[in-house]
């Protein structure tokens, strides 16, 4: 299986905030960036594997500042590193002002995806080549974050953590 880089995995995606997508305060709802953010990641890991893909879980997402009514929204997804069937996806959001054009990151998440076969189960994932400074240091981050998400949900034992083990002992 030929391995990827990462920039192979970019998808990109634009929306604009309208009524219906706020609530009451005029704000883009939460879940509905959820779901924008859902889409991209899939489509990043789709174009990682060019396979089926399907929601492991939201490892984190930060909202770090309201999207407001009428603002234009482009969300940035890559994959950060694959395992054997998963993959880590970055969801960058960016919020431009639709009057002075400006842009700025307001949000972003971090999502895995599992490859599937025709039935479901797991497949192999082709490994990821990060190229850039922020692609290397997410991509190194990843086995950190996947082993910390692993123990919280009860799948590996904390003494098995190899990589954060070493983060808090210098083993």
């Amino acid at each position: 299986m030929k391995s990827k880089k990462a920039s192979e995995t970019v998808a990109i995606t634009t929306h604009i905030v309208l009524p219906n997508d706020t609530n009451t305060l005029g704000n883009l709802f939460g879940g509905q960036l959820l779901a924008w953010m859902d889409v991209i990641a899939s489509v990043s890991a789709q174009r990682h594997c060019r396979r089926v893909v399907v929601t492991a879980s939201v490892n984190n997402v930060s909202f770090q500042e309201p999207i407001l009514h009428s603002s234009i929204v482009t969300l940035e997804a890559k994959v950060s590193r694959a395992f054997s069937s998963s993959m880590e996806i970055f969801v960058d959001v960016f919020v431009e002002d639709p009057v002075s054009g400006q842009r700025r990151k307001c949000n972003e998440a971090i999502y895995t995806f599992v490859a599937v076969d025709q039935l479901g189960g797991p497949i192999q994932v082709p490994e990821l080549i990060p190229e850039t400074e922020e692609e290397i240091q997410r991509y190194e981050g990843a086995l950190l974050r996947r082993q910390l998400s692993l123990i919280l949900a009860g799948k590996m034992k904390p003494s098995d953590a190899t990589e954060i083990k070493a983060l808090f002992l210098g083993e």
